[in-house]
């Protein structure tokens, strides 16, 4: 294996999969593990062609690896694959290190590297931003908290599907930049929802208004991609409201332990929150314009 960690990934989501996939073609060793056997037998197959193996239990997954990754879908998913009967951290061997890509609270973050630390074990958090295709694409942002030189060991293996990863802090930290990455994102889908909205009450060709200001100041990721989609109601790309609604949720808990406002934050997560109560948890988060025309009666 020219030296390279043995790894295993936990969980093989619309995230976990593709990420652990860069890690087999890139030649790591990589056992992998699924709540559902099937989708775990599915990727051995796509990558058989490599050193792949699947394993029954997070904690026979994680026994010989030297880096654990890890991407879920919350909290308790994440405390059950590391500390629950057949848990990851039992069965890591001192001097490994688990890497946590799933958003998850700060709290928890903080409580696993000392569960980590207390049983010689290096800890990560390091949520992703990029969505579906940025996992697909190898071109994550990964927002990394933890001790530094754990950090550098790891830093070489996040190549493999991170367009810019960086440590910004102690454990929690990453989560806590991954808060701040939701916060703006959630007031760009507002404003653009806003501004779309606007641009056809007024009679506006909406999509040549947006061609035009897309190339000034207001340009953004979001407009780019989301809002000729948004125009002709589209709203099946992968990251849902249900999730957002999650992310935002722990972005306004951190925000109240540390005394900080968020008033557009707050507005944008109760419009989410009126998009569920409708039946719209699954549709992406785009979908908040649909908010506005809930709000005019066009819906």
């Amino acid at each position: 294996m020219s030296g390279k960690p043995r790894v295993a990934f936990l969980c093989l989501g619309v995230m976990g999969s593709p990420m652990a996939g860069h890690l087999a073609r890139a030649g790591y060793h990589v056992t992998v593990y699924n709540r559902t056997r099937e989708v775990a037998d599915a990727w051995e197959k796509t990558y058989a062609a490599h050193a792949v193996r699947v394993a029954a239990t997070p904690a026979d997954a994680a026994r010989d690896a030297q880096i654990v990754f890890a991407c879920t879908g919350a909290d308790e998913d994440l405390r059950e694959i590391t500390l629950a009967e057949a848990g990851a951290f039992d069965a890591m061997a001192r001097g490994s290190v688990f890497v946590d890509h799933t958003t998850a609270s700060a709290t928890l973050a903080r409580e696993l590297s000392r569960a980590a630390d207390a049983r010689g074990l290096g800890w990560l958090d390091a949520p992703v931003s990029g969505g579906q295709a940025g996992a697909e694409n190898g071109a994550l942002t990964i927002m990394v908290g933890g001790k530094r030189d754990v950090y550098e060991q790891v830093a070489p293996v996040l190549e493999c599907y991170a367009r810019k990863h960086a440590l910004l802090g102690p454990a929690g930290h990453g989560q806590m930049a991954k808060m701040v990455n939701q916060i703006c994102i959630a007031g760009l889908v507002q404003g653009l929802s806003e501004g779309l909205g606007f641009a056809q009450r007024v009679g506006l060709d909406a999509e040549a208004v947006v061609d035009v200001i897309s190339a000034g100041a207001a340009g953004s990721w979001q407009m780019e991609n989301r809002a000729k989609t948004m125009l002709e109601g589209k709203f099946d790309f992968g990251f849902a409201v249900d999730w957002m609604r999650k992310d935002l949720g722990m972005a306004i808990d951190e925000a109240a332990r540390y005394g900080a406002d968020l008033p557009i934050t707050e507005i944008v997560d109760s419009r989410y929150a009126e998009l569920q109560r409708r039946g719209g948890g699954r549709l992406d988060t785009s979908s908040l314009i649909l908010a506005l025309r809930e709000d005019d009666g066009e819906a």
